[in-house]
């Protein structure tokens, strides 16, 4: 079904086809001249003086002409046709922890520091295809970027990222899932293929229990790739006080294992690769416009030059 983007210059058809119609009416009103006037009795002799007509051949270049002018208006409303466009719905959550303990110093600069620059490098790695959402966690859990392709939203949130009290990463695993059910379905049948990416610290100190978010990942099909920052002598400044922050390794690869997702104690990007490089692709389709302008102004143009070139030979003139 043709749609047109630009519809307003459908009015200049109006010109178009009064022009029609004053040449319709011109030549009924020859022929109505013809019929009625006096007749003419020795039919040989104005045989002779008159030559033969054109006959239908004089309506096929003001006919070509015409329709030329219709589809050249036709052009100018910029005409399009519905079809379809692939989507990408692959989608990874990243979900960075931004708990106080993440300001331990134990990795070089800090653990928050390193996570973030282990997360905008997985970023520049992802393929572009893929839909990208952030969510960071503490006491509760947040999206921070909605899943989509905008890269740069993500890299600025990752920079932008703060650290707060409390640890709740069950809480990180449900937001993530509930993310990653808002892609659109774009046509395809059933959920996009997922992973979620969890940077963290480790040790779950608020919200819902990791083995319930862990149950929730393995029932929505999304594995949970963990990374663990961080070592057993990690220490923070709280409130005034040194505090010891170890990673929970055993919890984290735990959440890990049990949805089928990997385990890291260090990141790197060649690691980061195998979360995509097993994830598949899912493609829908969406409907968008394509214009074919191009098709009705090239009739246009064969149409004239149709119309001027037999005139010529007809006639000896353009139409």
């Amino acid at each position: 079904m043709i749609r047109f983007l630009d519809p307003m210059w459908l009015l200049a058809l109006i010109p178009v086809l009064a022009l029609a119609g004053a040449y319709a009416a011109r030549h009924l009103l020859r022929r109505f001249r013809r019929d009625t006037a006096l007749p003419f009795s020795n039919l040989e002799l104005l045989r002779t003086l008159v030559p033969r007509g054109l006959g239908w051949r004089r309506h096929v270049a003001a006919g070509l002409f015409l329709a030329g002018l219709f589809s050249l208006v036709t052009a100018l409303a910029r005409p399009s046709v519905e079809v379809e466009e692939p989507l990408e719905r692959a989608t990874i959550i990243l979900a960075v922890d931004v708990s106080l303990s993440m300001q331990a110093d134990d990795v070089t600069p800090t653990r928050i520091e390193a996570a973030q620059e282990a997360a905008k490098q997985f970023v520049q790695e992802l393929p572009t295809s893929y839909n990208l959402g952030l969510v960071s966690f503490a006491k509760s859990a947040n999206v921070l970027v909605s899943p989509g392709k905008d890269r740069a939203a993500v890299t600025d949130a990752i920079d932008a990222l703060e650290l707060a009290e409390a640890t709740a990463t069950g809480e990180a695993v449900f937001t993530s899932l509930d993310a990653i059910k808002a892609v659109p379905g774009a046509g395809a049948e059933g959920p996009p293929p997922a992973r979620i990416v969890l940077l963290s610290d480790g040790y779950r100190t608020y919200g819902r229990a990791i083995e319930d978010a862990a149950a929730a990942a393995v029932e929505a099909n999304v594995p949970v790739t963990t990374i663990a920052f961080g070592t057993d002598a990690g220490m923070v400044d709280i409130a005034g006080q040194l505090q010891r922050v170890p990673v929970d390794r055993q919890a984290l690869a735990e959440l890990a294992e049990t949805t089928g997702g990997f385990f890291y104690e260090a990141a790197s990007a060649a690691e980061l690769t195998q979360v995509y490089q097993d994830m598949g692709s899912s493609i829908g389709h969406k409907r968008v416009p394509k214009e074919v302008s191009q098709w009705f102004a090239g009739a246009a143009l064969l149409l004239g030059l149709g119309a001027g070139a037999l005139s010529l030979l007809w006639t000896s003139r353009l139409p």
